[in-house]
């Protein structure tokens, strides 16, 4: 396989590898999915949420928790609505100081985990994610998320170990094996992510976003044709045309890695897990 091809790869699942982590943990509500990668637009935190929509989350949840800052669950819907609107280094203080003041909250630790994350600090969101569940009861919820992190801090073979756990909790999770999948990506082996993405788009629960992983691959692959249909499939006719113009991009550009911002068609975190 050409190195432009890896490299796009790499570029392709370590922008959009976070999003998992808001939707993976558990204990926390959200919306939206838990599968992370995605070329498909979205909202910032899940599609049934515009910005005005967490803009007056923030309006409702911002005086609750200044006026209780030990209210966990104020804190928590706090920080997401900060997060959803780009505040993400607020988000990590408000569930510090709750995590601080709660340090046995599971829930809330998985919250701080994924805030940590969406703001890179991957070392931190592995240690309190490690946290939010323990050995004897291990969350599949978690070992995706720390599975997620594990990949983009390039420890793919420990992301996988993860994700294979998380499966033994719940066999053919759509959500964990498309990770996997991407995992097995960022390793270069095309072929074992290709197949594990099918596995996951087989299954009734799939979301539309491992179909968009799973075309990906294909494009990686060189099967451009078949990458295309399966890119556009599940979307009305403006949003496939937008995902099947990036992917084309995504492939052909050969500098295309290099480049920091998220792509408008790459979910923000909380938009995929």
């Amino acid at each position: 396989m050409r190195p432009t091809k890896v490299r796009v790869a790499r570029f392709f699942a370590s922008a959009a590898v976070v999003a998992l982590i808001a939707l993976s943990a558990a204990g926390c509500q959200t919306t939206g999915e838990d599968v992370t990668g995605s070329i498909k637009a979205s909202a910032p935190i899940g599609a049934a949420h515009t910005d005005a929509d967490w803009r007056r989350e923030l309006a409702v949840w911002g005086p609750r928790y200044k006026a209780n800052t030990g209210d966990t669950e104020a804190a928590k819907a706090y920080a997401r609505a900060l997060r959803a609107t780009g505040q993400r280094a607020q988000a990590v203080a408000v569930l510090q100081q709750a995590s601080i003041r709660h340090p046995h909250n599971m829930p809330l630790l998985g919250a701080y985990g994924r805030a940590l994350a969406d703001a890179g600090r991957y070392p931190e969101a592995l240690d309190a994610l490690g946290r939010a569940h323990t050995p004897d009861n291990p969350d599949w919820r978690i070992l995706n998320a720390q599975g997620a992190v594990l990949d983009e801090m390039g420890r793919h073979r420990e992301a996988q170990s993860h994700y294979s756990a998380a499966l033994k909790i719940v066999p053919n999770e759509p959500s964990v094996l498309s990770n996997l999948g991407l995992s097995y990506a960022l390793e270069r082996n095309l072929q074992r992510a290709e197949t594990t993405l099918r596995q996951a788009a087989a299954q009734p629960s799939a979301s539309p976003k491992v179909r968009q992983n799973l075309a990906l691959v294909v494009g990686l692959e060189g099967r451009f044709a078949e990458a295309e249909r399966i890119a556009s499939a599940d979307l009305p006719p403006d949003e496939a045309a937008a995902n099947v113009a990036y992917l084309r991009r995504m492939l052909s550009q050969q500098n295309a890695w290099t480049r920091k911002a998220r792509h408008p068609y790459m979910p923000d975190p909380d938009a995929g897990t």
